[in-house]
């Protein structure tokens, strides 16, 4: 389990380093996984009422789980299974279960309020970080294991945007208070006073 965790830290870290949306990486393995010549697969029956097979490839699983006609129900059974792997196999459904929140951890950047200075790749760091954990950490039998990986990475993504705002309002007073003491210096006065007598007295 915690290789799991130690593993998707890596990941992101060397896309983060390399200038790749950690997020884009991320999908890259997913469907490689998906798309193999022997594709990892999840029960159909976990998110069909009626399936036409016994199981789906998991991209085709997280975009069943992801429609709106996909009751609560087989949400969350489809989450404690992915998640019970995750714990119990460790990779790759370690990824898996990153993975299969990617669509919701979309809609969780859009939604956030990022300052400037920070980049989208260190907030998609941050999110997928927090879901890894949260997948190792996380009560299999709680009522709703996917909200509470959404919920984690909301967390952690509120906090890093906060912490980002506070030290750029840090640092921008500090600017402030550095330019105000450079002002008070005697040969600024006499410089600001020359520039004054120069150009007349306002």
């Amino acid at each position: 389990m915690h290789h799991t965790a130690r593993t998707t830290h890596r990941r992101v870290a060397c896309v983060r380093s390399s200038g790749r949306s950690p997020l884009g990486a991320l999908e890259e393995a997913f469907l490689a996984l998906a798309t193999a010549a022997s594709p990892l697969t999840l029960p159909a029956h976990l998110v069909c009422d009626e399936p036409e097979q016994l199981a789906l490839p998991v991209d085709q699983f997280r975009a069943r789980l992801a429609h709106p006609a996909t009751s609560s129900a087989q949400r969350e059974r489809s989450w404690r299974e992915v998640v019970r792997r995750a714990q119990q196999l460790g990779e790759p459904w370690g990824t898996v279960a990153v993975a299969m929140a990617v669509p919701v951890l979309r809609r969780v950047l859009a939604r956030l309020a990022r300052p400037a200075h920070l980049e989208r790749a260190e907030v998609e760091q941050e999110a997928l970080a927090a879901v890894a954990v949260a997948v190792r950490s996380v009560d299999v039998d709680a009522a709703d294991v996917g909200r509470e990986l959404f919920a984690a990475a909301d967390r952690a993504v509120h906090r890093l945007a906060y912490v980002a705002r506070r030290q750029a309002a840090r640092e921008t007073g500090s600017a402030a208070v550095r330019l105000g003491r450079l002002a008070r210096l005697p040969g600024c006065r006499q410089a600001a006073r020359g520039r004054i007598g120069r150009h007349g007295h306002r």
